[in-house]
């Protein structure tokens, strides 16, 4: 039996982690988040699909394609949290398990960031944890998919 795949979807901006404000989302680049996420999952007994786009329409096509296909998504949209009524709808009809991820605290940041069209489709939210909040997310949804 092939493990559970788990869909990572990461939004706009995020290709530019390790170089973009490291003081707000650390000196980690996406690959070591990625490499640390495989390596994870597969100590869950889960397998990873790790994506990043800066484009909306891209993001909204991996959501769907999830759909009747993975165990789980995890979801950093970036910018895209706070604007995108179109990734809401995706995760929304994608019927799998979602868990929201933040590098940093949104809460504590400007005010038009403390909105989450996301969260309104999300299990629930993992924020201000930096690149830890990736492995969270993981165990989370190992949890929630073994219904532990």
């Amino acid at each position: 039996m092939a493990n559970p795949i788990i869909l990572i979807v990461n939004g706009p901006n995020l290709n530019l982690l390790g170089k973009r404000q490291p003081e707000v989302y650390g000196h980690e680049t996406l690959a070591d988040i990625e490499a640390a996420c495989i390596a994870h999952a597969a100590a869950l007994g889960l397998e990873v699909e790790f994506r990043q786009s800066n484009h909306e329409g891209d993001l909204v096509d991996w959501i769907q394609g999830a759909r009747g296909r993975a165990a789980g998504i995890i979801v950093n949209a970036g910018a895209y949290t706070h604007t995108s009524v179109a990734i809401l709808d995706a995760l929304l009809s994608a019927e799998v398990t979602c868990v929201e991820v933040h590098l940093s605290n949104i809460h504590q940041r400007e005010e038009f960031r403390h909105h989450s069209f996301v969260s309104k489709a999300a299990k629930g939210m993992i924020c201000g944890f930096g690149s830890h909040g990736y492995i969270l997310a993981l165990d989370a949804l190992a949890r929630l998919i073994r219904g532990s």
